[in-house]
This record gives structure tokens, sequence and C-alpha cells, in this order.
């Protein structure tokens, strides 16, 4: 038991440090990568750690459920998510929200109009802040949007173009089998779906004919 256990955290370091190289040279020195120490946490995620430094965190059981080529496309994903400047923050909005429904609860009391107007504009700021941050379809644009840069990262890092949308479609599919919450999987599909029909766009630009001369 105890060689297993070994033989499996040095396995995980080596895929730690592998993912690791494929960051691109300008993220090195400022995007770590971790195994995720939570119970039940998501494949793959980002947080930010500090102003100047930012974490991706990898489920490593689930992980290595994923073929190689799948994991490197959704690891550029993330990558991609950082250098987009999307991946959510601890924000002030939960704790801006819970102060001014307290003052608004408070005001009733003392009734002063003045407060509690301003404890409601508090609560109808920080609420319309956490709608905007939990929207499905902004939430879908931008990861729509990181799967293309992760595609072009790819090919930074020498997959040709038909194999980035292959290696990517591919996970996404293994995503959608292996995810038991519906609205998750919802999700990964409208993602397939966007990548088919970028690939079937970059399919008829390179084979349109060049205009005769």
């Amino acid at each position: 038991m105890t060689s297993y256990a070994s033989a499996t955290a040095r396995a995980e370091m080596t895929e730690l440090r592998r993912l690791k190289s494929l960051l691109p040279p300008e993220l090195q020195s400022w995007v770590m990568v971790e195994g995720s120490t939570e119970v039940n946490p998501p494949l793959i995620r980002s947080e930010e750690l500090g102003r100047d430094e930012v974490e991706i965190q990898i489920d490593l059981p689930k992980w290595e459920n994923l073929a190689i080529d799948q994991r490197n496309l959704l690891f550029w994903h993330e990558v991609a998510r950082i250098q987009n400047d999307t991946i959510p923050r601890e924000g002030w909005e939960m704790a801006a929200l819970a102060i001014g429904l307290g003052g608004a609860v408070g005001e009733l009391w003392v009734q002063d109009g003045l407060l509690l107007l301003l404890a409601l504009g508090l609560c109808s700021i920080s609420g319309y802040r956490l709608w905007q941050k939990n929207n499905g379809d902004k939430k879908l644009k931008e990861a729509v949007a990181a799967d293309e840069k992760a595609i072009a990262l790819a090919t930074r890092f020498g997959y040709t173009l038909p194999n980035a949308y292959k290696s990517l479609g591919s996970a996404f599919k293994s995503l959608i089998e292996q995810t038991p919450n519906r609205r998750q999987r919802k999700h990964y599909e409208a993602r397939l779906q966007a990548l088919r029909q970028s690939a079937a766009k970059m399919k008829a630009k390179t084979q349109s004919p060049k205009p005769v001369r």
C-alpha cells in the first residue's frame, strides 16, 4: 500500500511538472500548477492568490481518466482564461449584499429614510454584479473565447489546427459522458457545438480556392 501511494504521488508530481512546462514562457513566473486538496473539486479551475500570482488547481484522480491530448487542450483553455482575464475573483459583492440587507432591515426599525435608500442602493449594485458574474450566456461566451484561444496556444506548442480541434472536441465528449450534473453537461455540449462550428469555418477557409490573378 505504501509503495502504491508513493508511486501515485510521484506520478502526480510528474504530471504537474509536465503541465507547468505547457505554460507559455510569459506566464511561467507567476502561474502555479497544483493538485486540488478540496473534497469533490471541479476538474480544473484557476484562483487568484494575489495581485501577481494565479494558481491552476487540478483534480488529479479525475484528470488521469483523460487522454494526454485532452488534458493538454483543457489545460490551455484554463491558461487562455487567465490571459483573457476572465477567471473568477473573490469579490466584495457577497459582503456588500449582506451589509446592505442588514442595513435595510435595521433602517426599517429606526425609520431613517436616507440610510434606507443607501442600504437598498448597495443591495441593488452588489446584486447586479453577482447576477453578471453568474449569467449563463456571459459565462458561455467567455468559455468559447477561451476555447478558441486554447486552439491557438496548442499550435504554439506544435499541434496542427485539425489535431487541436479534434483533441478539444474529444475532451468535451469525454466530459459530457462523465458529468452527472445536467446543467454542467449542457454547458459542455454548447461549447462542443461552438467548437464544431468554428472548425467548420476554419476548414472552409483553408479549402477555399485562391482567386486567379
